[in-house]
């Protein structure tokens, strides 16, 4: 290939990806108006997230744990400027075609929205924009770098010289606006997320948190997880951007008395507060995914008795919660009802609910992985029965129980860490939510199982941080396991398991560096 061609494929490369980046750009820019979530790409991350293979899900948050979305969504912007590249070159030998592979791609994008829950033809309005820019700055680019003929007269080859420079100008003004539409749409979505809300006084507060033992052992896990770090496992691409005024909880299925509540309604309810960790099944031995908070909200036992359930004492019977995007989750009714206080969380740690952890409102269930009873942008609560209605996890094969196995996770010394030889502090965390931390044991190097000492005991609902003085650590590699004893002096169980099911279990150990 000459020079001359390889100047003019990459020319029309760049003309297809120019292209589809404006048009991406106005389909975000217009969505971030209307819904973030129907932007041609998120509605295909959406997708792709439905129809992903359970195994493959929790292959993703291993490897990639929070950052899964972000990987999610690079790989479909790579797929997205390769066909880009393939629609620019495939127009210099045919302008329909290369028009309609881009047509092809947004019209992905267009079933993709769609077939989102609760989709709407408005919600289309997006993936339009988005095609007519990506169209129209196509056959701009076209027209301007039209290829001259391979015999050309002087005349020609100024002419030529010029619309390469022209190329180049417009191809800066397209990525210029291209950059800007991207920079509005994250604007004007940042604007819509502020939340201007101000909580009521809980009528009900759980008592103030104990000083935390992580000040006195660096590394340690805090007792209370801030807002900011708390761990966040969802299906969601995009946090929602629910306005509180147009929001409202709908109570319906098997109940006497259906009803709903307004967002003004429900902080007009008596608030109560609890001190609660939350852990996510997707949660390894060791793993992150548990946070300690303090949430504000109104018991779900109160909302549940006001519907009126019909034949509570039906064992079958669940609560489907459902979220602004259809997403559903099933929790046993009991587990609404009974005295573990289990809330309608409208506050986390004295503020609102961030938007990204629920806002305007969530589900807290003490006792129950997050995917059974901590549904977030919670707009429904249907009383139905299993056989009725399967939720999204349980259409995919997991547990529909789903109590939080107790666990110790060693915080410090970090995996292979080198700590100096002498005095070595082992500290963490640990939970047994519904029956309560007792005490945890330690073992060094396999040894005998002794008793760390622990921190503050908030309630049966909230984890434990606890430490371990090891004296005289010497030089070289060393190991050490931490397991929980809870309830009336249960041990936690060595048995290996993986999250799928229903959580995983065993006792972890590290190894670390004496030098």
């Amino acid at each position: 290939m000459t020079a001359a061609a390889l100047r003019a494929s990459f020319r029309a490369a760049a003309t297809g990806v120019l292209a589809v980046g404006a048009g991406l750009a106005a389909g975000q820019l217009v969505a971030a108006v209307r819904d973030p979530a129907t932007a041609p790409i998120l509605a295909v991350g959406s997708t792709v997230i439905d129809h992903t293979p359970t195994a493959l899900k929790d292959w993703a948050i291993r490897q990639f744990g929070t950052h899964d979305k972000l990987v999610l969504l690079s790989s479909i912007a790579v797929a997205v400027l390769a066909l880009a590249v393939t629609s620019g070159l495939i127009a210099t030998r045919s302008l329909t075609a290369g028009i309609a592979a881009q047509a092809t791609m947004l019209a992905v994008a267009g079933y993709a929205v769609l077939t989102r829950p609760f989709a709407t033809v408005t919600d289309l309005a997006p993936t339009a924009a988005a095609g007519a820019v990506s169209i129209l700055v196509l056959l701009a680019l076209h027209r301007i770098d039209r290829p001259p003929s391979d015999r050309r007269s002087p005349q020609q080859e100024a002419r030529a010289g010029v619309g390469r420079r022209d190329f180049v100008l417009a191809s800066g003004v397209s990525a210029t606006m291209t950059a800007a539409g991207f920079v509005g749409a994250d604007r004007l979505a940042a604007r819509r997320s502020a939340i201007d809300v101000r909580l009521p006084e809980a009528a009900d507060p759980a008592p103030p948190l104990p000083r935390g033992i992580d000040r006195l052992v660096p590394g340690v896990t805090p007792l209370r997880t801030p807002n900011g770090t708390f761990y966040r496992v969802d299906t969601e691409l995009t946090v929602p951007a629910v306005d509180a005024s147009d929001w409202s909880l709908r109570i319906d299925g098997d109940v006497e008395n259906p009803y709903s509540l307004s967002y003004s309604e429900l902080l007009g309810r008596p608030l109560v507060e609890r001190n609660i960790t939350i852990t996510c099944v997707s949660n390894e031995i060791g793993g992150g995914y548990a946070g300690g908070a303090t949430w504000r909200g109104v018991l779900t036992r109160d909302l549940l008795a006001a519907a009126r359930v019909k034949d509570p004492g039906r064992p079958d019977l669940q609560v489907l919660s459902t979220s602004t995007d259809g997403f559903t989750i099933s929790t046993p009714l009991e587990a609404l009802t009974d005295d573990r206080d289990a809330i309608l969380a409208v506050g986390m740690n004295g503020a609102p609910l961030p938007r990204s952890h629920g806002f305007p409102a969530r589900l807290v269930t003490p006792g129950l992985y997050g995917m059974l009873g901590c549904t977030k942008w919670v707009t429904r609560l249907t009383v139905t029965t299993y056989a009725a209605r399967k939720a999204y996890w349980t259409q995919r094969g997991w547990t529909t129980t789903g109590e939080i196995k107790p666990t110790a996770r060693i915080d410090v010394p970090r995996s292979f860490a080198s700590v100096q030889r002498g005095r070595v502090l082992i500290g963490g965390t640990a939970w047994a939510q519904r029956r309560g931390v007792v005490r945890v044991q330690v073992s060094v190097d396999n040894g005998p199982w002794e008793d760390a000492s622990m921190g503050p005991d908030v309630n049966i609902d909230y984890w434990r941080q606890w430490y371990f003085v090891w004296a005289d650590a010497a030089a070289g590699q060393h190991s050490v396991r931490a397991r929980v004893v809870y309830g009336h002096d249960q041990l936690q169980t060595s048995k290996r398991a993986g999250v799928f099911p229903n959580g995983s279990s065993g006792v972890e150990e590290r190894f670390f560096v004496v030098r």
